[in-house]
């Protein structure tokens, strides 16, 4: 067991508290002592709950509103942690991966011009959902780099404009748009308004680890031309059990698989860390915690992404279900 993990009462939960996690995101290292190279990170996006409206109450949900809702700690990690990745790095724009884009054999990356459409990929929620706000724009320079460099590996790739459909939309139409896995953690990240060009990229349909990892390499020259990689997802996500969402009602199974991603991500080899990782999808617990992979594999892309140099993994947050994690620290 990984001696932050034993820093706990809780082993599977690590700086789930504002103080805790403040002095991770303080101590995220600087571009000079990155060699230039920011940091690629595993974010744990959430889901509409955590912008859900005060005022309305929304049944049968009390422990993913425990971790997940709009006054929960996510909510209040991700308030965080924008600012910082923007203050520390100041990156000239995001490319990012969520669990809700995936695409068989060939990576799709939005170029939406001056505003990117969200696609609200939900569905059975209340009216407010779908009036959310989230301003960004697109950059076509930044796009068609993620294409070349995706072509300089040998996958295919393209850009995928505001013409293109990529999925349906609760509000009753299929449609292009970023969708939830980054516009609800982003709104409260950036204020509403990001301060930077963002870039969606899909995921592998495949949900291959090693897939996934080889997506996240391709684009690691990235980090040296002041992009900011964020791959989005969960560390739990299941429909079976709505109980593993918080610490309070989740079943051992749910914990064990935890503390394992604290124990793979702290193996300070990058070679073994990179095979503890992959073992993951094999622990006795991966299938309660994830039916479908999707909403884990992502966490490959940002370690993928910082393959090249190896270095360090950090745990930045270690909430119950949704942890957030570096790397590519020196």
């Amino acid at each position: 067991m990984s001696t932050s993990a034993t820093t706990s009462a809780q082993p599977s939960i690590i700086r789930s508290v504002r103080e805790e996690w403040s002095k991770e995101l303080e101590a995220l290292p600087s571009l000079e002592e990155t060699g230039g190279k920011i940091p690629s990170i595993f974010l744990a996006h959430g889901q509409p709950l955590l912008v859900y409206p005060s005022n309305l109450h929304r049944v049968g949900f009390d422990a993913l509103q425990e971790t997940q809702g709009a006054n929960g700690t996510l909510a209040n990690f991700l308030k965080d942690i924008g600012p910082v990745l923007v203050d520390k790095y100041k990156p000239k724009a995001i490319v990012v991966f969520s669990a809700h884009w995936e695409t068989h054999g060939e990576r799709l990356v939005t170029d939406y011009g001056e505003e990117n459409p969200l696609l609200m990929d939900y569905f059975g929620f209340p009216d407010e959902l779908y009036k959310l706000k989230f301003e960004s724009r697109g950059d076509t320079i930044v796009a068609e780099r993620v294409v070349e460099l995706f072509k300089q590996a040998g996958m295919k790739a393209r850009l995928s404009s505001k013409l293109e459909q990529r999925g349906e939309d609760g509000r009753g139409f299929a449609g292009p748009g970023l969708d939830h896995g980054v516009f609800v953690p982003f709104k409260l990240m950036f204020n509403d308004k990001a301060p930077v060009p963002i870039i969606q990229v899909s995921i592998d349909a495949s949900l291959s680890p090693e897939k996934e990892w080889a997506i996240g390499a391709a684009l690691e020259p990235l980090r040296s031309e002041g992009i900011l990689i964020i791959s989005g997802g969960l560390t739990i996500h299941t429909f079976r059990d709505f109980g593993a969402f918080a610490p309070s009602t989740a079943k051992p199974v749910y914990k064990g698989f935890e503390e394992s991603i604290i124990d793979a991500v702290a193996v300070p080899d990058p070679t073994k860390r990179k095979q503890a990782l992959v073992n993951l999808i094999h622990h006795p617990g991966f299938r309660a915690c994830h039916p479908r992979e999707e909403h884990f594999v992502p966490i490959y892309i940002a370690a993928g992404a910082a393959d090249a140099t190896g270095g360090k993994a950090r745990v930045l947050s270690g909430i119950h279900g949704a942890k957030t994690v570096a790397f590519g620290l020196p």
